[in-house]
């Protein structure tokens, strides 16, 4: 009898570091393309790594609720304007043909998201669940004054699943930071973070 429980707690012990060992491979198998498409549209990769794992936690064929895919949950309307203004004539007609394979692709979906992110960062943020008007809204402060600090931005999100969403992909990525002893900034001022989101409910 003794045995047989040194046997079973062994295997559970086995089972668990198992399942760590493989967590770990899954949440960090992108890491390489993350890091690359944010550098390249001069993103925090860890933000990029916080909304990936918020939206799929990695899993590249979730197709959402509105007719998000992929990694970062990326709109066909993104995808044709990511192909246009890129001005690859072979992606935009795939783009336009069949989206969902291209956005199913790793690699182009997080190289769109992070275009996306990137692009509308320029004019607003954290657009994903409420669309740019909102998100221009919540942002907006007086002339001459100092941009929203993170929690005066959240504190003006009146849609609680985007409040929830925003607070989730924030407090992950302050996790991640602080895990990787990086500076912990706030993000959400129009000069360090873009748009969180790319679809509209």
């Amino acid at each position: 009898m003794k045995r047989l429980l040194i046997i079973i707690l062994t295997l559970l012990v086995l089972a668990a570091i198992g399942l760590y060992v493989f967590d770990q491979y899954w949440i960090h198998h992108y890491d390489s393309l993350i890091a690359r498409e944010a550098v390249r549209y001069q993103i925090d990769p860890d933000l990029v790594w916080s909304v990936v794992y918020e939206e799929t936690y990695f899993t590249p064929w979730k197709k959402g609720r509105n007719g998000e895919i992929g990694l970062m949950q990326v709109t066909p309307v993104v995808a044709r304007e990511w192909a246009a203004e890129t001005g690859l004539t072979p992606l935009e007609q795939r783009a336009a043909a069949d989206p969902d394979t291209l956005l199913r692709d790793p690699e182009r979906n997080v190289q769109i998201g992070c275009w996306y992110l990137e692009k509308s960062g320029q004019e607003y943020r954290d657009s994903y669940n409420a669309g740019p008007s909102r998100a221009a809204e919540w942002n907006r402060v007086a002339s001459g004054a100092p941009p929203l600090t993170e929690q005066e931005f959240i504190a003006r999100i009146d849609i609680a699943s985007t409040r929830a969403y925003v607070n989730s992909i924030l407090d992950r990525y302050h996790r991640v930071k602080e895990a990787r002893g990086g500076p912990q900034n706030s993000i959400t001022s129009k000069a360090r973070m873009g748009p969180i989101f790319f679809h509209q409910t």
